[in-house]
């Protein structure tokens, strides 16, 4: 038998020391008020007014709609949203209610004030979605016991709570739904500078030197979401450590990004082989999604919500009535030469 502390019957443990580390760590970089939020100035002072409000009146605050690309800080706003409220907080998600019956143990559960944050909240499923709707507005839900005639609906009653919904497509939320909520915000994409101060506060929890011109390249490359922007920052920290550089500079910070694979404008691997795909299978397109996902090794479903939205906002890609194109700037940015346009050449696509 094995005496080594790491191991047991001569199999090596796995130190989950270091994980542990990274997520109290990413847990940490959130801020904990309104006041230490940084971007979303507008959301932030209604929001402020709401919370304020239900303070003032002792009362639960009125349900949140939060909506907008992922890592802008829904999830974050939740957990302000509790703490100043002085409340606890529930989290789950929309795939996660896929039977009302689901629902109803979350929400029976829920102790007075309390905040329950549901996450992609477009994905519930519709017998949940419909007992939502009483259960936000007369904090009450129908318990179905039985099958068929012999059915008997047995009234819950609630206590008053605060719902926190996140979505990344508004557009899928049922009208009746996305009216109960008391106050919506829609978060926006982050300016250069806003991620600066987004750096500058992560880097000194972190414990990093980095320059100006440092902050500003990893800036550049965060796609305008503080989620992304901390995840460089910690992967440059990484390669800084084992490249035994104290401060990060301009240089130092775009090699390291180099090394993990995202370019000057942000773009990962997934955005580039899109491109790539394009420009050099199919002369800049036009060409259909699915056939774009197969090209790539992807799913539609990725392709279309993970690389497009910033493809497009970027003027990379465009999306036509018959399937995707590259732009000039997609082919400025690969470094190619745009084919002369032939306009009696067929385009290939396989739009709907």
């Amino acid at each position: 038998m094995s005496t080594d502390p790491r191991e047991i019957d001569g199999r090596e443990l796995v130190n989950t020391a270091p994980a542990a580390e990274e997520k109290a760590l990413e847990a940490a970089l959130r801020p904990k008020a309104l006041e230490d939020f940084v971007g979303q100035a507008k959301v932030r002072s209604q929001l402020s007014l709401v919370l304020q409000s239900s303070r003032m009146r002792s009362a639960a605050a009125d349900h949140v709609l939060l909506s907008g690309p992922p890592g802008l800080g829904k999830t974050t706003l939740s957990m302000i949203i509790a703490a100043e409220m002085n409340a606890a907080l529930r989290i789950t998600s929309g795939p996660a209610i896929q039977h009302a019956g689901d629902l109803a143990a979350i929400l029976s559960s829920l102790t007075e004030g309390e905040v329950l944050f549901i996450d992609e909240i477009h994905r519930m499923s519709r017998p949940a979605e419909e007992m939502l709707y009483m259960a936000m507005e007369d904090f009450r839900v129908d318990i179905i016991v039985g099958k068929g005639a012999g059915a008997t609906s047995i009234p819950l009653e609630l206590p008053p709570f605060t719902l926190v919904g996140a979505t990344t497509r508004a557009g899928l939320l049922p009208g009746p739904l996305r009216d109960r909520f008391g106050f919506t915000g829609h978060l926006e994409f982050y300016s250069a500078q806003e991620l600066l101060q987004v750096l500058r506060r992560s880097a000194g929890m972190l414990g990093m030197k980095v320059s100006e011109a440092g902050f500003a390249e990893i800036a550049s490359r965060s796609r305008g979401t503080p989620r992304i922007a901390n995840r460089l920052l910690r992967r440059v920290r990484d390669w800084a450590l084992v490249h035994g550089i104290n401060q990060v500079d301009k240089e130092a910070a775009s090699q390291a990004l180099d090394t993990y694979e995202v370019d000057s404008l942000g773009l990962d691997r997934l955005d580039r082989a899109v491109l790539e795909a394009l420009c050099t299978k199919f002369k800049g397109g036009p060409v259909g999604l699915s056939t774009l996902a197969i090209l790539v090794g992807e799913e539609t479903e990725t392709v279309e919500t993970v690389a497009e939205p910033y493809l497009v906002r970027e003027g990379l890609l465009a999306r036509t009535p018959r399937g995707r194109i590259a732009t000039e700037a997609a082919w400025q940015h690969l470094g190619l030469t745009p084919p002369p346009s032939d306009p009696e050449t067929p385009a290939l696509w396989d739009e709907q």
